[in-house]
């Protein structure tokens, strides 16, 4: 199959659906995401609409994925290490290259870095302030 780049809200859909198909089954993230997220429809059209935002620069999306991971580690006992965010990278790249190459591609990469770093360091924040 050759392969496209990401040009549609369609070409995210299918790759947010199947970057948490691979997330819900992974030994150390699996149980985290499991535990946080009751509604996987939804969620799966948030985050969705999140990459359409940053890719495809729609306004979709309305949300504050800071607030959202802080929470997420207070839940799980402050103990989301660099390790996590690790798996997360490495499984998001994994995705995008089976399913797309291409320019937005790399792009969903670079701003996948800089989301991983900034999300850590809010969460390492937030812990010093509890």
């Amino acid at each position: 199959m050759e392969k496209v780049d990401i040009k549609s809200r369609e070409d995210l859909h299918l790759l947010v659906y199947t970057f948490y198909e691979k997330i819900k089954i992974e030994s150390t993230l699996g149980p985290i995401f499991i535990r946080a997220i009751k509604d996987w429809p939804t969620h799966i059209d948030h985050i969705t609409d999140f990459w359409q935002s940053q890719l495809l620069f729609t306004k979709r999306y309305r949300g504050n994925p800071a607030e959202v991971h802080v929470r997420v580690d207070k839940n799980e006992n402050h103990s989301i290490s660099p390790e996590h965010f690790g798996i997360w990278m490495n499984l998001w790249f994994a995705t995008i290259d089976e399913l797309f190459e291409g320019e937005i591609s790399e792009r969903a990469k670079r701003n996948a870095r800089k989301m991983n770093t900034h999300l850590f360091l809010k969460i390492w924040e937030a812990r010093k302030e509890a």
